[in-house]
């Protein structure tokens, strides 16, 4: 047993490497291709994009919910050892995802053209393109469903190396459209290029990964198969999930919607850039679970318990201290980032980048109670409290915008409801997998909250008593990453935690002087 769990976590130490290296990449692209797209397209087009293809993502409801179920499914079954149950699950999961492309085609094709064309706000002059861009999107889209079920055989396999040279093809291939259209000396509308050029890139790189899987997983190559009792079982799975999914999407491309009808496209990019400074950031802390939560399905059907609830504590801890190292510096200086990476960029967006960060620090304290709580399979009436308060994202942001309230009401809200979906995670698996909720308040929520206001405090008297400018920038950003992580090593890591970061850094210094 020891033996094992050791080599989990030297493949879970393997695998977060490995996406390091793709996000590292991928970080660095991005930030230079945000900045260039924006000032190639125009503050108007950029959040157009923004808001279409956010559009389009809210049918991702559906398909989300059904990607969840054969995540947990196939990871569920290799955690058994199951082989012959593993080929029906995919399968079924195929059949499924063909059936919904079907049905969600038809529901673009009519309530999605009628809703961008008569109720989104959209400048007469550039509807045309908006509708290019949908149409982009759709396609898109489409074919990402399609390779659901081959992406996750590979995040249930954890086979990283794969998905990490995969995603730095991905990367290369993005890069070179941007410096397309940035540079390009022919006239065209480089919005709708923009689009279409960016679903090759999507179609090929699903081509990649579905020949990956027919040639190392046995259970990828397609087979007409109908198992009734795995479709009812992942069916219901999925349609519970559902609820959770509609409510994150209503959160995020939901609430863009209602700043686009309210406000208007230009607060779409200022939202826009948020997410990126958001996502580019939090793929430090995403890459440690997805690298961690296929262990914790696992250790769930192997009924290794002990094990399990070290992983979730440790991985929620962890996560939130990467996430901290990256942001808190972002945090402090984001008026400084933006002009330094985007020179002019919309009003709202300094608040909206503070505050996204902020909340996803408060989220990411949930990602591994969701994972075992997904592990279980019991989710009714987990997604009926927890999807229903998540849900109220929608119509709070709503009644905050409709009284006159500023946009960064609908963030606040997003916090609120946030911290309480939090509490009743903890109250469901205290019921359903004895998850003590004293320990983890204790061990990972005050825990990484005495973390963040330690690693704060020196940073924010920088920042107050030094003016503007690169000097304070570095000062800050200096001290925030020092303060960050000797609040880590002597606040958040337990005694075996410190030795063994201690024990590795001998290692690596012995190999660099050898």
């Amino acid at each position: 047993m020891i033996n094992s769990q050791s080599e989990n976590t030297k493949r879970i130490a393997k695998n977060t490497l490995m996406l390091y290296v793709r996000m590292l990449f991928s970080m660095l692209v991005s930030l230079y291709t945000s900045r260039v797209v924006l000032n190639t397209l125009g503050v108007e087009d950029y959040g157009i994009y923004n808001v279409v293809g956010g559009f389009v993502a809210m049918f991702s409801l559906i398909s989300n919910s059904l990607s969840s179920s054969t995540s947990r499914f196939l990871t569920f079954e290799l955690g058994k050892g199951n082989a012959e149950r593993l080929k029906q699950v995919f399968s079924t999961s195929l059949a499924i995802h063909v059936v919904l492309i079907a049905v969600i085609l038809v529901l673009m094709e009519t309530i999605g053209v009628w809703f961008l064309n008569a109720r989104m706000t959209i400048p007469s002059e550039r509807l045309y393109a908006a509708n290019w861009v949908f149409q982009a999107s759709v396609l898109s889209f489409l074919f990402r469903l399609f390779s659901v079920s081959y992406n996750a055989a590979i995040m249930a396999h954890e086979r990283m190396k794969a998905f990490a040279y995969i995603g730095i093809l991905d990367v290369i291939l993005r890069l070179l459209i941007v410096l397309f259209i940035a540079h390009s000396s022919w006239r065209f509308d480089r919005l709708i290029v923009y689009a279409w050029l960016l679903v090759v890139v999507s179609i090929s790189m699903q081509g990649i990964y579905l020949c990956y899987c027919k040639r190392n997983f046995e259970e990828c190559r397609l087979r007409l198969h109908f198992d009734k009792e795995c479709w009812r079982e992942m069916s219901a799975f999925a349609g519970w999930n559902f609820i959770g999914c509609t409510a994150g999407l209503l959160k995020d491309q939901g609430v863009n919607i209602l700043l686009n009808l309210f406000v208007g496209p230009v607060l779409n990019a200022a939202r826009g850039i948020a997410m990126s400074v958001n996502t580019a950031i939090g793929n430090f802390s995403g890459n440690f679970m997805a690298a961690l939560n296929p262990q914790i399905t696992k250790s769930y059907a192997a009924g290794e318990h002990s094990y399990m609830m070290s992983l979730v504590e440790r991985g929620s801890r962890f996560s939130f201290y990467i996430l901290l190292v990256l942001a808190l510096p972002v945090l402090m200086e984001t008026d400084f980032v933006l002009t330094l990476w985007l020179k002019q960029y919309p009003a709202h967006t300094v608040n909206f980048v503070r505050l996204v960060l902020l909340l996803s620090m408060l989220d990411i304290l949930s990602n591994t109670l969701i994972t075992l709580q997904t592990a279980t399979g019991r989710i009714r009436n987990y997604q009926l409290a927890v999807g229903g308060m998540l849900m109220l994202n929608f119509p709070l942001s709503y009644i905050c915008l409709w009284i006159g309230l500023p946009p960064e009401s609908v963030l606040f809200v997003a916090l609120s409801v946030s911290l309480g979906c939090l509490m009743l995670r903890l109250l469901f698996l205290k019921r359903m997998v004895a998850l003590s909720v004293r320990n983890y308040l204790y061990n990972v929520c005050l825990n990484v909250f005495l973390v963040f206001l330690a690693a704060s405090v020196i940073p924010a008297m920088l920042w107050i008593r030094m003016e503007e400018g690169w000097l304070r920038f570095v000062f800050v950003t200096i001290f925030c990453i020092i303060c960050s992580l000797l609040a880590i090593y002597k606040i958040g890591c337990s005694v075996s935690e410190r030795q063994f970061m201690i024990e590795k850094i001998r290692i690596v210094k012995a190999r660099l002087i050898g």
